[in-house]
């Protein structure tokens, strides 16, 4: 069976908006220019890692459009190589026909459904990206088993948060703590399943 790792850059304040390219127009981004190189090329270090030990990768429609509209699907290099050569399930409710990205799969219905059925077809890791309204019903129905959070040393004070309103208290066991270059945090925590 499947692995969900939901893959998240969040502030310490917990917010995924705008993250740090600030291309999002939110206007409290560009945390990556607040880091310094040594910590951007250890975060690409530990991102391509992770592409390499991914089964599949699983987002929304608007995550698929944003790595579409950055050019991911036809940059070079062995990270986009990598990326492009996965399979990639896209969530979509809206009319998301023939998507931009090799491998790509949209899947309609109901997300939670969808999901749970993935699970059972792809063996190992099933990373998500971005997606924060695919994450909120991930974690919200207890379909993901790890969150690998990308922790940036910087406040911002408003924007969409990784954790919304969810049915009822989720808790999570810290299972790792990384210090990736000299400011940037990656949390790995996995849901407690209590009873």
């Amino acid at each position: 069976m499947g692995k969900i790792v939901i893959s998240e850059n969040v502030s310490l304040d917990g917010v995924i908006q705008d993250d740090p390219t600030g291309e999002d127009g939110a206007g409290r981004g560009s945390w990556f220019t607040r880091i310094s190189t040594k910590d951007r090329e250890e975060w690409a270090e530990v991102e391509f890692k992770e592409a390499l030990g991914a089964d599949a990768l699983l987002m929304g429609r608007r995550s698929h459009t944003w790595f579409v509209e950055r050019g991911w699907a036809s940059r070079t290099g062995e990270w986009a190589d990598r990326l492009r050569s996965l399979p990639k399930y896209v969530v979509s409710s809206s009319a998301l026909e023939r998507p931009e990205w090799t491998n790509s799969t949209v899947l309609t219905g109901d997300p939670v459904a969808a999901v749970s059925k993935l699970k059972h077809q792809v063996p190992g890791e099933i990373v998500v990206y971005g997606s924060g309204r695919l994450v909120h019903t991930l974690v919200d129905h207890g379909l993901v088993d790890e969150l690998r959070l990308m922790t940036y040393p910087v406040v911002v004070g408003a924007g969409e948060r990784l954790f919304g309103a969810t049915g009822g208290v989720k808790p999570l066991r810290l299972v790792d703590t990384r210090t990736i270059g000299d400011a940037l945090v990656l949390l790995t925590y996995q849901p407690v399943h209590e009873g």
